[in-house]
Order: C-alpha cells, then sequence, then structure tokens
C-alpha cells in the first residue's frame, strides 16, 4: 500500500512537472530570445510602380498602416470580392481614416497588369487603393517576401490563363512590420473591427 501510494504520489509530481513545462514552452514558442513577443517574418523592404506610373517603395508608405492584398485584375471572383470589402471598410470608418491606413493591391500577373490596367481596376473600387506592378522578377521578390504563394493555371489559350493564389489581407505597421492577418471572406464588420484593433 505505501508502495502505491509512493508511486501514484511520484506520478502526480511527474504529471504537474509536465503541465508546466508544458505552458512554459507554449510561452516560450511565442517569445523571442529577450522575451519579447516574436513578429512573424512576413513583409519587407520593396521596390514597384504605382498604378500612376510612379516608381515607389515600401518607405514610401512610413507612418501609415499598409494593409496589403496580393491578386490580379483578371481574377473573376477573389479579388474583386476582397476590394469591394476594403472599399466598404474605409467608407465605413470615414475619409480621416486614409491619413491612417492605405490599402494597397499588388499584382501577381505583372505580364497582363500594366500601369493603365491597374489604374483603370483599383479607379474602379476606391481612390484610396493603391494598385502596384512591376517587373516579374520585382513582383516575384516581394509575393515571397510576404510568402504568398502564385501559380499560372493554363487555360484554352496562352493569354487565357488564370492565377492561383494566396488570399490573405496583410495588415503592415506605420514601420513596415507585420501586424496582424485577415483572412478572405472577412465582413465589412469585422474588418473594420480589426482595424480599428490594431490602428485604433
Amino acid at each position: 500500500m505505501k508502495f502505491s501510494r509512493s508511486l501514484l504520489a511520484l506520478m502526480a509530481v511527474i504529471v504537474v512537472a509536465f503541465v508546466v513545462l508544458g505552458v512554459r514552452l507554449v510561452i516560450w514558442s511565442g517569445q523571442n530570445s529577450e522575451g519579447a513577443k516574436a513578429i512573424p517574418a512576413i513583409g519587407g523592404p520593396f521596390q514597384l510602380t504605382d498604378h500612376n506610373g510612379k516608381a515607389v517603395s515600401d518607405r514610401d508608405f512610413r507612418n501609415r498602416y499598409m494593409l496589403i492584398f496580393f491578386g490580379y485584375t483578371f481574377c473573376p471572383d477573389v479579388c474583386p470580392t476582397t476590394l469591394s470589402t476594403v472599399t466598404a471598410v474605409m467608407e465605413k470608418l470615414g475619409p480621416s481614416y486614409a491619413k491612417k491606413v492605405v490599402p494597397i493591391f499588388v499584382t501577381v500577373d505583372p505580364e497582363r497588369d500594366t500601369v493603365a490596367v491597374m489604374k483603370e481596376y483599383v479607379g474602379a473600387f476606391s481612390p484610396d487603393i493603391v494598385g502596384l506592378t512591376g517587373s516579374p522578377d520585382e513582383v516575384a521578390k516581394v509575393a515571397k517576401e510576404f510568402k504568398v504563394y502564385a501559380a499560372k493555371v493554363k487555360g484554352d489559350r496562352p493569354e487565357h490563363y488564370t492565377v492561383d493564389h494566396s488570399a490573405i489581407l496583410y495588415l503592415m505597421g506605420p514601420d513596415g512590420k507585420f501586424v496582424a492577418h485577415f483572412t478572405h471572406g472577412i465582413s465589412v464588420d469585422d474588418l473594420a473591427a480589426g482595424l480599428k484593433k490594431h490602428v485604433g
């Protein structure tokens, strides 16, 4: 009986130790070596061309939050739906919010999405949205920095291809660092609430 009680006590100590260790591992997994919360390695410096033909870089958007979405103008559903949501959110939050947040649409199809095409496309949604394009190499570099998936899918003709791509809205801080992300299909109210939470 004494042996059984001792064994049970030992097992209890081991279980408690594993629970404590598990909790600490969860905490450590969200911290860096100095104990601060780790920031996902998403985003980075970029140099592209906006929908007005002006060369821009990530530094041109400093002091404002960037709400970035990657897509393409020939996209049949995901892109127009997302940009419509972003447009509605910016309208909901009011004109002054554009001083805090700049919505950015980066193409993953630079071969077809020229400056002129991007200008017409983003203009159909909101004057607040900045369209960015560039050379295939420039766009590929930015997509890689943001961990964006994009792959051409052949159509019945070479020029009729589509592009499979990830559909995430990235919120980057005034310093250019990752703040949060929002998944495809988010409602206008939820996106507005998310922006208010992080931006104010």
